[in-house]
């Protein structure tokens, strides 16, 4: 039966939310900016509405009758927009990477009667999810993510392109970066611990410690070892650095001729048209998973593949889908009531129910984002 689902923020990764949930569903998609919105020009079921979603009253008129809010904002507005649907009442499932605690919203969500999943994107999201399912089938040692989207040509100075928020984008690359090693929570600045490391198919990239790991770090305690690295290609940190130690990442205002600016609104003015992917111009998402186990005594070893590419039919970039379908999955699941459960939930969650990740793998499968999985006893 068809539900009415309304997906708040019309980015590459919303509009392609909203595109594959219209399939089945009656969906509204809201921006502020109705460029955005013009996209859906070739989907005329797309119900579309060009709204200010910084304020949170106006937030919780348009999610008032839906049985769905997808939350597809940037970082910066994840939190708020995430606290006004679950004061409205609202199911929500969210890919936001926002930079508060969502799990601190638990306790309003069990108040209002609401299912809320939240990070539930390729990484935060997806990683979490397997790690759900096989926590809760073994007794999990270590966990090892890999993950990154980059753009198929390697363009000068940058050889880099913003395939979701740019500003979350430069997020990764100042927010301090946590893992766990020996059951302890290490925290360490963003880029760094940097590794070469060969990929089949793409060839030599870098690696360096992000915050990837979130609410990993809350709800498995139980394993000693766990790290999110973010892949780049070869040379990237460097550049990165010097911009982040010179300030242009810096969120504190300077003076400049007696006007005060944050130098984080000229960078990004500068830096996203040239991060901007242009029209056709593709993208890959590359992803590996590495969890250890023990089962029935026997250590066992899990890895995930994940090897996607800019989809040339439908002109939609790689990490879109990677990124828009998990998260469309996971909505099917709250929708149909295969997962209900009241409160603020971590994507692990969702991974720890039986026959969730089966169902998962088959909804990507069928849209061709395919995760493949070897073992190793």
């Amino acid at each position: 039966m068809k539900k009415r689902i309304i997906v708040l923020g019309a980015g590459l990764v919303g509009s392609t939310i909203a595109i594959d949930l219209s399939k089945n569903h009656d969906v509204t998609s809201v921006d502020y900016n109705q460029k955005a919105l013009n996209k859906f020009a070739d989907f005329p079921a797309i119900n579309c509405v060009c709204e200010d979603l910084s304020q949170s009253e106006n937030i919780k008129a348009l999610v008032s009758g839906f049985d769905l809010v997808i939350g597809a904002v940037p970082g910066f507005m994840g939190y708020q927009t995430m606290k006004a649907v679950i004061e409205a009442g609202i199911n929500m499932v969210d890919i936001s990477f926002m930079p508060e605690d969502f799990l601190s919203l638990n306790s309003l969500a069990q108040k209002n009667k609401v299912c809320v999943v939240a990070d539930c994107g390729v990484a935060p999201g997806m990683g979490n999810i397997i790690l759900g399912h096989y926590n809760q089938k073994y007794s999990v040692k270590s966990y090892e993510c890999l993950v990154g989207g980059l753009p198929v040509i390697r363009e000068w100075p940058y050889e880099y392109k913003a395939v979701f928020s740019p500003i979350d984008v430069i997020e990764e690359y100042t927010r301090p970066a946590r893992y766990i090693k020996n059951y302890e929570l290490i925290e360490k600045e963003a880029l760094s611990d940097p590794e070469l490391i060969e990929f089949e198919g793409i060839g030599t990239l870098e690696s360096w410690n992000s915050d990837g790991l979130r609410s990993l770090t809350q709800t498995m305690k139980n394993v000693p070892d766990m790290i999110e690295k973010t892949l780049r290609y070869p040379g990237c940190i460097e550049y990165l650095r010097v911009l982040r130690e010179s300030g242009f990442f810096s969120y504190d205002p300077v003076e400049v001729d007696g006007v005060k600016v944050r130098p984080i609104d000229v960078t990004a003015k500068l830096l996203f048209p040239k991060w901007q992917l242009k029209p056709g111009e593709e993208d890959f998402t590359i992803m590996r998973i590495v969890i250890k186990a023990i089962d029935k005594g026997e250590e066992k070893t899990f890895t995930y593949h994940l090897l996607d590419k800019f989809d040339r039919e439908t002109q939609t970039i790689s990490m879109a889908r990677t990124t828009g379908y998990a998260c469309t999955s996971v909505a099917n699941l709250v929708l149909d009531g295969t997962f209900k459960a009241v409160g603020v939930h971590p994507p692990e969650t969702v991974g720890a129910q039986s026959e969730n990740l089966g169902y998962i793998f088959q909804y990507l499968k069928e849209r061709g984002v395919i995760y493949k999985l070897s073992e190793q006893n």
